[in-house]
């Protein structure tokens, strides 16, 4: 089964309430088998929109990463992210080798 790749793209507008986003999401990410491979450290943008922070986690599979998502510790997590930030999430399945 193929791994996959949850990749955001970060703009943050309210630090305080995004630190708390990110404890509560990092809980989340922890208790579905999540592996941070990227979180924040500097970046070249080429294309697109511009945002500040840019993070990738490796899930065990797709739907650990689409139940992590919709779990409640993570849907508690984004009640503080509204308003804090603005984002671009995407879940991707990595290729096989």
């Amino acid at each position: 089964m193929p791994t996959a790749l949850w990749i955001s793209h970060v703009s943050v507008i309210d630090p305080e309430a995004h630190g708390e986003y990110a404890k509560w999401a990092v809980a989340a990410i922890d208790e579905y088998g999540g592996d941070f491979l990227v979180r924040g450290g500097a970046s070249v943008q080429l294309e697109g929109a511009e945002r500040q922070r840019h993070i990738v986690v490796r899930f065990p599979s797709l739907k650990a990463a689409q139940n992590c998502y919709k779990s409640a510790t993570y849907q508690e997590a984004l009640s503080f992210a509204k308003g804090a930030s603005e984002r671009d999430l995407y879940i991707v399945e990595e290729v096989e080798s």
